[in-house]
């Protein structure tokens, strides 16, 4: 874990062999239980780089269902054809996906 605590953003770094799936299903699930607790104590799943890929699943946990729906009706009125970023942070709402 390193970061800048100073403003309270902390950042954890899992390293494993890329072909070990066992190892990288636990740190899987000991990422997810760090997000959770930050969630838990207040915090967020997010940096100052945004939420990335993988952070998506978490964004409901933070933010709750309504809240990410309205984040989905403004980037299709911003974006229709999802083409800034697809797949990105608010996936799936490009029309006709």
């Amino acid at each position: 874990m390193f970061g800048h605590a100073g403003d309270g953003n902390l950042h954890t770094a899992f390293f494993s062999a890329p072909d070990d799936a066992a190892q990288i299903e636990v740190l899987t699930d000991f990422n997810r239980q760090v997000v959770l607790k930050a969630l838990e104590l207040g915090g967020t799943c997010t940096g100052e780089h945004g939420v990335g890929m993988g952070k998506q699943q978490y964004l409901v946990a933070e933010h709750g269902l309504a809240s990410v729906a309205l984040m989905r009706q403004i980037k299709q009125l911003l974006d229709p054809r999802a083409i800034l970023n697809p797949g990105k942070v608010v996936s799936g709402v490009a029309i006709g996906n």
